[in-house]
């Protein structure tokens, strides 16, 4: 697994930079916003696997961001820990109403939180909630989403898998590989900013495989985005001959090597308007089908 990133939204730059230096020595991947708009700007373009948020900022407080944070689909599973001055009983209730996972008043021991951040996201990967390496929604996430689109009309859910993937791992390594979960990840975002809605899904189903849940009509031009990016970008993954030649060099079972294209995304989209489904496993079944379908086409 991949660093764990962590969010510090504080607006004293001595705390701020105190908590940056101390985390990234527990080996976190720490970034810092000093502005409520800017934590949700950065929350946007990389997901954290924790949010540490100040209530009192400059620009709009900490229950608003954690407000916004829960309404959206893309960013309601990401665990925040409120970090304040404030210790009325009233103050904690507000921010836990609001779905905040913890509360810790100032001044605060920094041992302390650093147990509560590492427990809040363990507890966040094994109730399935996340996916460490994307930090995207997974598991039960995932099955709730399913159970709520059946019941509704206007959707295309994207069954997602990265061609060639395996292979890329087996030469590149675990460090390497999870660096390309964590840029598939931000890619889909990044699509769904330009060509989706802020109730957009998007999940890690596990392994190589991602899911995108959106409406009908913005379903097409998604996957042909997806599809055009990944190719295009995952190639920085690569070191300079691979690049060069255009493919790597795989070893097989029997120690002889194999050339193995660079890495491509299989999309499938399956939607209501083309068919009824009867349970949440046909949904995926049939999504599964369709993206193997086009991982064949593009063979």
């Amino acid at each position: 697994m991949g660093k764990a990133r962590l969010l510090v939204v504080e607006d004293d730059i001595d705390i701020a930079n105190m908590l940056k230096i101390y985390f990234s020595g527990m080996d976190f991947d720490v970034d810092v916003a000093h502005r409520g708009s800017d934590a949700l700007e950065k929350t946007k373009q990389v997901l954290p696997h924790l949010i540490v948020l100040d209530i009192m900022l400059p620009d709009i407080d900490g229950y608003e961001v954690c407000r916004n944070l829960r309404t959206s689909t893309r960013t309601s599973h990401i665990p925040v820990i409120f970090l304040t001055q404030k210790d009325e009983r009233s103050d904690k209730l507000q921010g836990l109403e609001l779905g905040a996972d913890d509360y810790i008043t100032k001044p605060f021991d920094i041992e302390e939180l650093k147990l509560r951040v590492t427990g809040a996201i363990r507890r966040s990967e094994r109730e399935s909630l996340t996916d460490p390496r994307s930090g995207l929604p997974a598991g039960r996430l995932i099955e709730e989403q399913l159970r709520r689109i059946i019941r509704e009309k206007d959707w295309a859910l994207l069954d997602m898998r990265i061609n060639n993937f395996e292979p890329f791992r087996d030469v590149y390594g675990f460090v390497t590989s999870d660096d390309v979960m964590r840029f598939t990840a931000m890619l889909i975002g990044e699509v769904l900013d330009e060509l989706g809605t802020t109730n957009d899904f998007i999940g890690h189903a596990g392994g190589d495989n991602f899911i995108v849940i959106t409406n009908n009509e913005a379903a097409p031009a998604i996957r042909q985005k997806v599809k055009e990016r990944f190719s295009a970008e995952v190639q920085t993954h690569y070191n300079f001959i691979d690049r060069q030649q255009g493919f790597m060099q795989a070893p097989k079972a029997n120690g002889s090597m194999e050339k193995v294209p660079f890495m491509t995304m299989a999309v499938g989209i399956v939607s209501p308007s083309q068919q009824s489904f009867a349970d949440i496993r046909e949904i995926t079944e049939l999504a599964a089908e369709a993206r193997r379908q086009d991982s064949l086409a593009a063979a």
